[in-house]
């Protein structure tokens, strides 16, 4: 008998060892199945972003450049812009103050890049006329975002919110702001020569980036932004390298917009610059310093806002349709920096901003915005009245103005984050 009853326990045992494994097997069917589903998902996304190209360049730091006709680029996948016809150029182009001939023939101690700023992307080739530089969005690029839908997006309410702010409104994002800004006015555009750094970041999931904000309506769910400059950002780009950017919003950071070609919206003329595309070279510490000039101005006509990288380079236009506010005007203009302060450990960042030297060290060793400007109504390029000046913790990142012939308005800015005054 006991011999019977011990086989029906075994018998027991391995029923319910076998529904064990019945049951583990399909919950990792089921897991497989979410995992597989998500790569549908990225794949899907994948093929949304890259284009099918007519060249494809490898460049030195690993990004991969494809060559999209310029009718087939991210932006006419809008609805809206199915049967949008190209505008090619501008057509009206901001009168301005400052001839770039004479700013680049500043005094010595002030001495510029020695060569001009490029990409690295084309030590190895060109694209072809009526095609633009994408840089290629790869599987693991889109898997390091918390989501598909959040890939190419910043977090909302980063935004530096100078008179009103509240400041534990704004240190619940865990961004910090060292910058100049214009307000009370309309403004049609901006413009700013901007030093390139590449600063320290701590933790992957944060940024350092240098910019222009070209902003319009409130700061609350109704924000129209449109910005560029550089940054250096681990979890966009899955590096450390100082790169090129655009950024637009029209709901404050919510449901529209993103960084340069990661979504429909600008439209791309050129095919010399890369959105997203490393800068080189980069300015050191009491060394050679190099800047990029950016502008950014409402088209009297048309009502398109237009880009241009450096002197001469057009680089594309964010339809007026895309905004609000801005399909009207801008109600102001912020220039500086901003990085995440995700308080590792309890304690700030030590991700850099600019150079990573407070603004008081000056030229050579802090970072700066020269020649800072903005479009009026009569499409002129003016200085700025009235410049204001903003920054959270100016113990751990601060901002000081000034003005002079060569570089009319400046202002140093940045710092190191975390240090004895800023813990």
């Amino acid at each position: 008998m006991s011999c019977g009853c011990g086989g029906t326990a075994v018998m027991v045992v391995v029923l319910v060892l076998c529904m064990f494994f019945i049951s583990l097997s399909s919950a990792a069917r089921l897991g497989g199945g979410g995992g597989s589903r998500q790569k549908l998902e990225v794949n899907k996304h994948l093929n949304r972003l890259n284009k099918p190209p007519v060249k494809t360049i490898q460049s030195p730091d690993g990004d991969i450049i494809d060559c999209v006709p310029i009718s087939n680029q991210p932006a006419f996948d809008h609805p809206f812009l199915k049967d949008h016809k190209i505008q090619m150029r501008p057509n009206f182009h901001p009168e301005g103050v400052f001839d770039e001939n004479k700013v680049s023939e500043k005094p010595k101690e002030k001495s510029n890049a020695a060569s001009p700023i490029n990409q690295l992307w084309h030590a190895n080739g060109e694209c072809p006329e009526d095609t633009i530089p994408i840089r290629r969005t790869k599987e693991e690029d889109i898997l390091r975002a918390s989501s598909v839908k959040s890939y190419g997006r910043k977090k909302h309410r980063s935004i530096a919110k100078p008179r009103s702010a509240e400041p534990d409104l704004i240190n619940q994002s865990g961004h910090q702001h060292a910058i100049a800004y214009v307000e009370g006015d309309k403004y049609y555009g901006a413009k700013a020569t901007i030093n390139v750094w590449e600063p320290k970041i701590q933790q992957p999931n944060e940024f350092s980036l240098s910019q222009l904000w070209v902003l319009g309506g409130s700061f609350g769910q109704d924000l129209n932004s449109i910005e560029a400059g550089w940054q250096v950002s681990p979890d966009l780009y899955g590096d450390n390298n100082t790169r090129l950017f655009t950024y637009w919003t029209s709901d404050a950071y919510q449901a529209t917009g993103c960084y340069n070609l990661l979504c429909s919206g600008f439209i791309q003329v050129n095919n010399m610059i890369a959105m997203g595309a490393s800068i080189s070279p980069i300015s050191e510490y009491r060394n050679s310093q190099y800047d990029i000039s950016i502008l950014i101005w409402k088209d009297p006509k048309e009502g398109h806002w237009w880009m241009q990288f450096g002197s001469d380079v057009v680089l594309g236009y964010w339809p007026s349709f895309l905004f609000s506010y801005l399909a009207d005007s801008a109600s102001m203009i912020e220039w500086g920096g901003e990085v995440v302060n995700s308080e590792p450990n309890g304690q700030h960042t030590s991700t850099q901003m600019g150079s990573g030297q407070f603004p008081e060290q000056g030229f050579g060793k802090a970072s700066y915005f020269r020649n800072i400007q903005v479009v009026d109504s009569s499409n002129n390029l003016k200085t700025p009245k009235g410049l204001g000046t903003y920054t959270e913790q100016s113990n751990c990142y601060d901002v000081q103005t000034g003005s002079n012939e060569d570089w009319g308005h400046y202002f140093y800015y940045g710092g190191p984050g975390k240090n004895p005054n800023c813990p």
